[in-house]
């Protein structure tokens, strides 16, 4: 690997722990609206409910099938119906409130600082993201990640969504990078490590959970301090 002189990073899933800052903000608006009182009695049910289908809508979104504002109308919509809320119970602000206060959330995986800050010595960093601008810039800005990333590339600016090849492209061209010096690292077998190897550029799976690994994956880390390691 040692070729590489630019390191394309994925944000959500890969250094911003989106499942623990979702958890965190649920909890918060799970009380603040009271949720156990419309019949929700679970507020690790409504979270799960939840998760499960905002990996499901952002995946969709990922390959263009359905637009932003879809995914922001349906994911809470269908969690509450899929509880047994009445569709006029729904609380109409409840997506305003998590996509205020979520980006707020300010954990990482483990080692993030540290291993960024290692790179950067050796690297030049960018980040590629698929969420949308304001909320991206949130949390660049708040946990201090700036610092490390001479891009930010927001598929909401570009206008397309990793796995599309225009994207990598764009990042390419911004960077200055030829493709056989340049890595994209990244949780998502679709938009992450497919998008980079169709593109022709190289990626390493960021898998934490240990889940199954796929015949396309050649390089897998579970944690972001096996970079300084292999790199």
């Amino acid at each position: 690997m040692n070729n590489y002189r630019h390191l394309f990073f994925d944000l959500d899933h890969t250094i911003w722990d989106f499942d623990k800052n979702a958890e965190e903000t649920l909890h918060e608006l799970y009380h603040q609206y009271q949720l156990k009182d419309l019949g929700l009695h679970s507020a690790d049910r409504f979270i799960e409910t939840y998760t499960a289908h905002n990996h499901r809508l952002w995946a969709e979104y990922h390959m263009g099938r359905i637009s932003k504002d879809t995914l922001r109308e349906m994911r809470f919509k269908q969690t509450f119906l899929d509880l047994g809320l009445h569709p006029d119970v729904i609380p109409a602000e409840f997506e305003d409130d998590y996509v205020r206060l979520g980006p707020t959330k300010l954990n990482l995986f483990p080692g993030a600082h540290e291993t960024l800050a290692y790179l950067k010595g050796k690297y030049t960093l960018h980040l590629i993201s698929n969420g949308f601008r304001e909320s991206t810039e949130m949390k660049v800005s708040n946990t201090n990640l700036a610092q490390y990333f001479d891009n930010v590339i927001i598929s909401e600016i570009v206008g397309v969504n990793k796995p599309d090849k225009a994207i990598f492209e764009h990042a390419l061209q911004l960077a200055g990078a030829e493709k056989y010096e340049s890595v994209m690292i990244g949780d998502s077998i679709e938009a992450d490590i497919m998008g980079a190897l169709n593109f022709g550029i190289d990626a390493i799976y960021f898998n934490p959970a240990g889940l199954p690994k796929l015949d396309v994956v050649e390089i897998e880390i579970r944690s972001l301090s096996e970079l300084m390691g292999m790199l």
